[in-house]
């Protein structure tokens, strides 16, 4: 079982970092000092980013779970 688990956290997390670096930038991070959020959208979020936020939201449960998981089955 514990096998599983530590799959399971292999694919979330390798999920997770995949679906973090396709959000767009929010502004007010490192990025916006050196320049980088210049082109800053005005209209509200889209149905694809919020979608991708739910995503996110629902991996990164997954993947809380399976460390608790395999925090207790040690």
């Amino acid at each position: 079982m514990d096998v599983v688990f530590a799959i399971l956290l292999v694919l979330t997390s390798l999920l997770m970092l995949v679906l973090i670096l396709m959000h767009k930038g929010k502004g007010g991070g490192l990025s916006d000092m050196f320049g980088g959020g210049m082109s800053a959208s005005v209209g509200g979020s889209s149905v694809a980013e919020r979608n991708l936020d739910r995503l996110t939201i629902a991996v990164a449960l997954v993947w809380v779970s399976c460390i608790v998981a395999l925090g207790l089955m040690a």
